[in-house]
């Protein structure tokens, strides 16, 4: 599968890389439209932010700012980031391509009302487990232990609660969802394909300028970009199907170069077997 992108439309006051500019329903519609032309598969609405300082937002409060944003897509594919029960019900009612829980969905009284829908699930690791993203130090040593332990139980669970595995997508999670330092991300970043041979389901994944990126350059958001692109380009080389990023315009672009340069140099490194065997 190739590597999908999906734009991220934050609906909300306190994002931390874009609060507050898209909490209208006409500039986040706005936005989304933006970001769809530049060729993401789907685009991600956040109804509320789940980083370490977030404020708490109502599930009514997040299908507020949902609804004037839904009816304004035009038929732009759309998937909802929000671990509330109700919203996801919202969601899904909707059309939703897909619904994103960071908790990974806790529930399993709920697991036969999410076998009975049609939309796919991403299904998120954190450390925290419950709730929003907490300052946390963690082993980067054990990480893979802790992703592995989660997904097996959290898999199987659903599966058995009749959830079709072809509707799940795997995210292990990334900067404060994995910990304080950015050991536990790089693991992650580093290994993604060892999530895809143990599962073989879809991965998704989301560096855009996280913290663990910025620690790591010692930049803040204006600047993080490059390192942003680097760390997309280094999972789509281990295999993410889909990522999640707030710039997918510049996302394609670096793609899109980077899989010319691979058919290049596969192209040259047939000749040059060719030509070494027939100099033989």
């Amino acid at each position: 599968m190739r590597t999908q992108l999906v734009g991220i439309v934050n609906v909300t006051r306190d994002s931390f890389s874009d609060g507050g500019q898209y909490l209208s329903s006409g500039d986040a519609i706005a936005h989304a439209r933006e970001l769809y032309a530049a060729g993401p598969a789907l685009v991600e609405l956040g109804p509320a932010s789940s980083h370490p300082d977030a404020e708490k937002v109502s599930p009514q409060e997040e299908i507020e700012r949902l609804a004037g944003v839904i009816d304004g897509l035009d038929g732009i594919p759309w998937g909802v980031d929000s671990y509330h029960p109700e919203t996801q019900r919202y969601a899904a009612a909707r059309g939703a391509t897909y619904l994103n829980d960071i908790q990974g969905f806790p529930d399993p009284r709920r697991y036969g009302e999410l076998a009975g829908l049609t939309c796919r699930l991403v299904v998120m690791h954190s450390v925290q487990r419950v709730g929003p993203a907490t300052r946390v130090r963690t082993d980067a040593g054990e990480i893979w232990t802790w992703i592995e332990e989660f997904f097996d139980e959290r898999i199987a669970a659903l599966e058995a609660a009749g959830v079709a595995r072809d509707r799940l997508i795997l995210d292990p999670g990334l900067g404060y969802f994995l910990g304080s330092t950015p050991e536990p991300s790089l693991t992650v970043l580093g290994n993604l394909s060892r999530l895809k041979a143990r599962y073989g389901l879809p991965v998704l994944i989301s560096p855009s300028r996280k913290s663990f990126l910025r620690a790591l350059t010692g930049t803040d958001l204006a600047a993080v970009g490059p390192a942003t692109l680097a760390a997309e380009l280094h999972a789509a080389t281990q295999g993410a199907d889909y990522i999640r990023t707030h710039d997918p315009a510049a996302s394609a672009d670096a793609l899109t170069v980077h899989a010319a340069l691979t058919r290049a140099s596969r192209s040259s490194g047939r000749r040059d077997r060719r030509n070494f065997t027939a100099a033989g």
